[in-house]
């Protein structure tokens, strides 16, 4: 039945260039329900709306089920693991896939995406093709989605204040703190804003910066644990001065911060009130929206900031860069870009009924294929980012958005930036991965930055938690998923 599936996605595909409401295999899938669990809000969106036309095409409906992201993991997990399978199929993080492979719950699409020419796989940037679709050989999941964290600041701002945009973490600190109060357009501005909400995202922003110093000899060296022992890279220099950064940025930000997730940070910065921002590649689409964005053309996007020193692993000291440490530095600064989350992407539960799977994979082509996708990434709302190689350079697509030749190339430059960096870091991807950064590492970010734990304590609340995680699943075995996830030796 893959190649039925197959089939029809090239129909729909060619129904779609030639602006047809019917295709030739219309019909397809009348009677045909597939339930989507997703994430509430923007990845909800362009599922929603691209689910009418989908049914008109094809027949199937397309029934979107939407949970808040701290429990999308764990209701698709349980639905799946217990056998209730009401849920068809999911749009998810793709590090959480490990697990979900494991338990034998997803379907292996690899035949289908090998049949499937609709979908321009080959189209689709490495990273997101190789490592966010794939695991141990097999192919489970269609990309929607590229992400990884940037850092974006007002142009206007930093010219009128006669500064370039920050390199490094410290130079981060010091623009947010002379731009913080500054008037701008008859407004004053913070000086920085990132989201730092408990269970949304202070555990991504803490890596960037831990990063940046622990992971300088490239992608394979990793930046979470020691890949000699599973020890984890917490009880170091490094790691407190992430802790100081997360600290000491909240100095320049708005008051209420620490409650703040990216649906807040965002308007923020889009409305003119956020000097410096780090976040997801939807701020530069957002900034383009004329009906929200005080921000036209004054948005400029850069990769993630570095760090002129860099973790020794052995004494846990910070140490200056050189050729042999940092052999990947740009102008002495080593960059370590974070591909936080990795992309929403839709797999398919193995124990659906057969012509479910057929519909739901029928679908998410649909919705990967250039005809959707490359309207979706101009589209703020949909919390879709480019992913493919063509959305990355300047297009009638772009152009069509409203973002000018001038804001693509910072915002795009830096996304390739990114994506080419030899040094970007890959998320966590190992068993009960959730469990590492959700739970432990999220509830001690998030007590240290409210002041209920200084950094001794937050230190070993992490360090003892993976560590006790470690020992529970299997250091061994833990350390052969983590060190096959890098690439190392």
């Amino acid at each position: 039945m893959a190649s039925r599936s197959g089939v029809v996605g090239a129909a729909l595909m060619a129904a779609a260039l030639a602006g047809a409401t019917v295709p030739a295999m219309a019909g397809e899938f009348d009677g045909v329900t597939v339930n989507i669990m997703t994430q509430t809000g923007a990845i909800q969106e362009p599922l929603q709306r691209r689910a009418p036309e989908f049914e008109k095409l094809t027949g199937a409906k397309i029934n979107v089920i939407a949970v808040p992201f701290s429990d999308l993991y764990q209701k698709v997990l349980t639905d799946w693991a217990s056998g209730t399978n009401s849920v068809d199929a999911a749009v998810f993080a793709p590090q959480w896939m490990v697990d979900y492979v494991a338990g034998g719950y997803l379907e292996d699409i690899g035949n289908r995406v090998a049949k499937d020419k609709a979908m321009a796989w080959d189209d689709i940037a490495p990273f997101f093709r190789d490592f966010s679709s794939s695991y141990g050989g097999k192919t489970y999941l269609v990309p929607l989605d590229g992400d990884f964290h940037m850092l974006y600041y007002r142009t206007d701002i930093f010219e009128k204040a006669g500064l370039k945009p920050p390199t490094t973490w410290d130079e981060y600190l010091e623009a947010a703190k002379k731009l913080n109060g500054m008037e701008v357009d008859g407004q004053k501005v913070y000086g920085s804003c990132i989201a730092k909400k408990r269970n949304a995202q202070s555990y991504w922003f803490v890596t960037d910066v831990v990063g940046s110093m622990t992971q300088s000899k490239g992608t394979s060296q990793g930046t979470f644990f020691n890949t000699k022992d599973m020890t984890p890279l917490v009880d170091n220099e490094a790691f407190r001065k992430a802790l100081a950064f997360l600290k000491e940025s909240g100095k320049y930000g708005p008051p209420d911060e620490l409650n703040m997730d990216v649906s807040d940070t965002r308007p923020l910065f889009t409305s003119g009130k956020c000097a410096l921002n780090l976040d997801w590649g939807d701020v530069g689409v957002l900034a383009i929206d004329p009906a929200t964005s005080k921000v036209i053309d004054k948005t400029g996007a850069t990769i993630m900031p570095g760090s002129k020193q860099v973790l020794n692993w052995d004494s846990g000291k910070l140490e200056a860069c050189s050729k042999e440490t940092c052999p990947n530095a740009i102008d002495g600064v080593n960059h370590a870009p974070y591909a936080a989350f990795g992309g929403w992407s839709g797999g398919i539960n193995a124990k659906a009924q057969d012509k479910v799977k057929d519909a739901a994979y029928a679908f998410f082509s649909y919705m990967t294929a250039p005809a959707q996708s490359n309207v979706d990434v101009t589209i703020g709302k949909t919390g879709f980012n480019a992913y493919r190689t063509s959305q990355l350079s300047y297009n009638e697509g772009w152009k069509k958005a409203g973002m000018s030749e001038k804001a693509a190339a910072s915002y795009l430059g830096a996304i390739k930036d990114s994506l080419n960096s030899p040094n970007m870091i890959l998320d966590l991807r190992i068993p009960q991965n959730q469990k590492y950064q959700q739970v432990v590492l999220d509830e001690a970010i998030a007590r240290f930055l409210a002041g209920e734990i200084d950094e001794e304590a937050t230190i070993k609340a992490v360090a003892d938690g993976w560590k006790d995680l470690n020992d529970q699943i299997g250091t061994e075995d833990q350390l052969k998923f983590y060190k096959n996830t890098l690439g190392a030796k």
